[in-house]
């Protein structure tokens, strides 16, 4: 069995790509000190909500808007429980997810298997014929670029500018940044609905882009996966890059191992990626912890060494 590197790399940032958008919009969130877990329902609202818009309009862009603005609307629910209503964001997360999901599979009944218009690339043929280069580079929808784009922006708008800096001042301490003057309120929602879009953004992706139809229950975890993935990236922009690209490596690879009828059972093959993700997330950990239970010991040997 001979896997072809080249369409392997394609195929893999096509998959991470809705997992790199939603894991980037709560990567924000955290960042202002909310943990939404209602990513995957907005991730599904988004899918649903933009296959329908697609195949109705014919337009992927009024798709892709349709689904952010969907996803966009469980997040203002979402807002207003644990912001206004002070409701528990663990809680109001996953009463998300699942309103999510049974609200998707509500109104996508009967749209399954219907047509929806194909996605445009930016970049000509002739580009996308390059050896090598050009599949991996220029054979992508115009949403994969916006999704690498979106990655570095966030990075500079945390990083680089005011916005991030007050962002960051209401998700480490809330009560110091209201003292400032900052609306601490007023900056959570903000960040909560661009969370929402970007998950939204992934899904619409997801049904319209990379799968082209819609079924229920199509997003199969992606949104936990992206949850995930601002753990693993230990919420830096350019890690959540790295870690969806790793996930995305390895579903492509299950899919081609697949449909070479390996002698590895399929439900095996199709939790392989949860599996390697849950190793890598305790390996994560494992380091932390010893990191954690040394910096009393090198912070004595400092103090004895200064003295």
């Amino acid at each position: 069995m001979i896997i072809d590197p080249v369409t392997l790399i394609v195929a893999l940032i096509t998959v991470a790509t809705p997992v790199l958008l939603a894991a980037i919009g709560e990567l924000v969130v955290e960042k202002s000190g909310v943990l939404n877990l209602g990513v995957e329902g907005m991730m599904i609202m988004g899918a649903v909500c933009g296959f329908i818009t697609a195949h109705q309009t014919g337009s992927v862009a009024l798709a892709f808007a349709a689904g952010m603005a969907g996803a966009m609307a469980l997040s203002l629910v979402f807002a207003v429980l644990t912001q206004v209503l002070m409701a528990n964001q663990v809680a109001s997360g996953l009463a998300l997810t699942l309103f999510g999901l049974g609200l998707a599979a509500l109104l996508g009944e009967g749209y399954s298997g219907l047509p929806v218009p194909a996605v445009t690339r930016p970049f000509p043929e002739g580009m996308q014929a390059i050896p090598v280069l050009g599949p991996i580079l220029f054979s992508h929808s115009v949403l994969v670029y916006v999704a690498i784009a979106l990655v570095g922006a966030v990075w500079f708008v945390l990083a680089r500018t005011r916005t991030g800096l007050v962002i960051r001042a209401v998700g480490e301490n809330h009560d110091a940044a209201h003292a400032l003057g900052y609306k601490v309120v007023r900056i959570r929602f903000a960040t909560i609905l661009f969370g929402g879009a970007c998950a939204g953004l992934g899904g619409a992706f997801l049904s319209v882009v990379r799968v082209q139809n819609w079924f229920d229950g199509m997003t199969a975890g992606a949104g936990w996966i992206a949850l995930a993935l601002v753990v693993f990236a230990s919420w830096k922009a350019g890690r959540v890059l790295l870690g969806a690209w790793l996930f995305g490596g390895i579903a492509a690879l299950q899919l081609r191992l697949q449909a070479a009828e390996v002698g590895v059972p399929v439900a095996l093959l199709d939790a392989s990626p949860y599996l390697v993700t849950i190793i890598v997330l305790v390996i994560i950990s494992s380091d932390r912890r010893r990191a954690a239970l040394n910096a009393p010991a090198a912070l004595g040997r400092a103090f004895h060494a200064a003295s």
